[in-house]
């Protein structure tokens, strides 16, 4: 269910706040499931449920979890503020809890700042913060009300970048939206992922090259369609795109080059016929699980990181436009990632990642 809040002036939200302190005494764990309030707050008003990204993904989540408690629609709830700074976004959380939101799921790092300080406003309300951790100035501090839940965005590049060397392409891509260590990660498991299926086809060093680039933004834009068409008409044959709505700028490029895209964070294949696969996090998963934790009073305050092993990350193989990459070559280099027989560095310092044979060249 869709809903918008209106501007809710700082004063209101503070009475409110008050008043909903003074209503709670103790615990928020729900005694019956029809309890469980769930509200998905979006970070600024251009960020829509259907966003193909983070949004989507968490309220896939959320829904899964409604359909298989039975509760109503009614038991969740998507708002979206008036603007986006950290104030609205404190506001909209305030408002969330006085309509009666005693989860809420907060995508994205534009959460930090805000939660650093609600954390602490509303202490017997549950957040999930997804891919960040409550930060102000440079302080990560999370109170036992947060679950911080973070990816292992590395192995879902590796896997990108195996999948797309093992497919046939030797001239690739990756373009970032802004070079924040989630996006880095993405990258720097990309280079490994190439690296790793090159050495096991046998491939002569430099036969697998990289164009690696960070757009600047995460917005799409006409700049960043013509420099992807720019790429492909170039030589570059697939681009892994980890850039969130400016991916959409990026499979505009392939549609008129005859290039490829990998897309990211959901499977995005319903996007763009030129999106082969989508390196993606468990965004439903972990949203799912931590839903489930809270309803059975066992909810996780803290970091935890959604990996391979936990299938926290992956390749949609049901919805990739593969030709020579199988299921049986994907499950297994996936077993590997999942019981740690393959390591994959999550530095993000590019000098820390060691290939033997792909050739990265930084634009």
């Amino acid at each position: 269910m869709k809903k918008c809040l209106k501007f809710i002036f700082l004063s209101v939200w503070v009475v409110a706040m008050m008043a909903f302190l003074g209503a709670c005494a103790g615990s928020t764990t729900p005694s019956a499931t029809t309890d469980i309030q769930i509200a998905l707050i979006a970070h600024s008003p251009d960020s829509i449920l259907d966003d193909g990204s983070f949004n989507q993904g968490a309220w896939d989540g959320i829904t899964r979890f409604i359909a298989s408690n039975g509760l109503n629609a009614t038991n969740a709830n998507f708002f979206q503020p008036h603007e986006a700074s950290d104030v609205a976004r404190i506001d909209l959380i305030a408002g969330a809890i006085s309509e009666g939101a005693n989860i809420l799921v907060l995508p994205g790092f534009h959460f930090e700042s805000a939660l650093y300080e609600a954390q602490d406003l509303f202490p017997d309300v549950k957040f999930v913060l997804l891919d960040a951790s409550p930060r102000r100035d440079g302080n990560v501090r999370i109170e036992n009300n947060v679950a911080a839940i973070h990816y292992a965005e590395e192995q879902a590049g590796f896997l990108a970048g195996y999948a797309a060397v093992m497919e046939g392409y030797r001239d690739l891509g990756f373009m970032g939206g802004i070079a924040v260590p989630a996006v880095v990660r993405f990258g720097h498991g990309f280079i490994q992922g190439a690296d790793f299926a090159a050495n096991s086809l046998g491939l002569a060093a430099g036969e697998v090259t990289i164009n690696y680039n960070y757009v600047g933004g995460f917005a799409p834009s006409p700049e960043v369609a013509t420099t992807a068409s720019a790429w492909f008409i170039a030589g570059t044959e697939v681009i892994f795109a980890a850039a969130g709505g400016a991916g959409g700028s990026i499979m505009s490029g392939a549609e008129g080059s005859g290039g490829v895209v990998i897309g990211v964070d959901v499977d995005q294949a319903h996007l763009s016929p030129t999106v082969i696969t989508s390196a993606i996090k468990g965004l439903n998963v972990s949203v799912y699980s931590m839903l489930t934790d809270f309803m059975e009073g066992n909810f996780r305050g803290g970091e935890q990181l959604f990996d391979a092993s936990i299938n926290g990350v992956g390749l949609p193989m049901d919805s990739a436009r593969f030709q020579n990459f199988t299921q049986a070559q994907y499950d297994n280099i996936f077993a590997q990632l999942a019981s740690g027989s393959i390591n994959v560095s999550n530095s993000l310092n590019m000098a820390d990642i060691v290939v033997s044979l792909v050739t990265v060249i930084e634009m």
